[in-house]
């Protein structure tokens, strides 16, 4: 017995791997285990979409950690690969409905979403708790959301970072002292002792609000889809990569120029003509459908 338990926890440290930057701005989903230890039978899976400003000029990477159920015993060889395996399809079939992002969803749109989860307010305060008693002004909670099947899903912004990746060492002290916290609840029964838990930053895809977050990235490419007006009606729906040039909060518009990026020039290599950069869009707020970073 206690052999089993000494392997349990020592299996819940976590194990790292960096997959390939370039492709880390496509995933999707994150994949987590759960775990059958009694005192933290939770998972924790930290994902970090980190732009290499964070390191350079490739757009970005991806850190997972696991914290896994008790390796396998004498003869069992292999088991314990085989249920992560399991584990992980198990989060990306049940918690990935591909829906697509909505401002406040708690997701790529930020915002909390408790899903009428009875025991998720205590999970938030938890957060916050650790956010406030542990890190400064600069990382502060950009989406917080939980599923009634017992998934916590967490993503951190850094205030001030260009593309509001935290570190990964800020990460991991987040997940670190976040799993303290939920232990200390489990104990005292105020949440369920099953959860699965996420940490994440919010990538390239987040959702930015108009005008709040425009000033904010107002030196990064923004993909925009808008709707084109004229003569007091509203049109077709529109989509280009543009540069912030100017905000006017009374007017409630905002004024763009194209990106000189390569989707936005005539050719390879040719930089944007003389009638490109003289071009000017402007758009009220209420005409903005979608802003999200951009990443040549």
């Amino acid at each position: 017995m206690a052999h089993a338990l000494a392997r349990a926890l020592r299996s819940l440290l976590a194990r790292c791997s960096t997959k390939c930057p370039c492709a880390a701005v496509a995933a999707a989903s994150s994949s987590c285990l759960r775990s059958a230890v009694p005192r933290a039978s939770y998972a924790a899976c930290p994902r970090s979409i980190l732009p290499t400003s964070c390191g350079g000029a490739v757009p970005a990477a991806q850190t997972r950690f696991l914290a896994s159920t008790a390796g396998p015993g004498p003869g069992d060889e292999g088991s314990g690969e085989e249920e992560e395996e399991e584990s992980m399809a198990e989060w990306e079939e049940d918690e990935d409905d591909g829906a697509d992002a909505e401002i406040g969803d708690g997701g790529n749109g930020g915002g909390v979403a408790l899903r009428d989860v009875k025991w998720g307010a205590r999970a938030l305060a938890a957060a916050e708790e650790v956010l406030g008693e542990h890190f400064g002004d600069d990382i502060a909670m950009f989406a917080f959301k939980v599923s009634p099947k017992g998934y916590v899903y967490v993503r951190l912004d850094k205030l001030t970072n260009r593309y509001g990746c935290p570190g990964i060492e800020e990460i991991e002290n987040f997940n670190r002292l976040y799993k303290q916290k939920l232990d200390e609840i489990i104990e005292r029964g105020e949440i369920p002792l099953d959860l699965a838990l996420e940490i994440s930053s919010p990538g390239a895809e987040r959702l930015l609000k108009v005008p709040g977050d425009l000033d904010r990235f107002k030196d990064m490419a923004m993909r925009v889809q808008y709707h084109a007006e004229g003569d007091g009606l509203i049109s077709d729906q529109m989509d280009g990569i543009f540069m912030l040039e100017s905000v006017d909060i009374q007017a409630e518009h905002c004024v763009w120029k194209l990106a000189d990026v390569s989707e936005n020039r005539a050719g390879k290599g040719r930089p944007l003509n003389r009638k490109q950069k003289d071009w000017r869009l402007q758009t009220s707020f209420d005409a903005v459908m979608k802003a999200t970073l951009y990443l040549d």
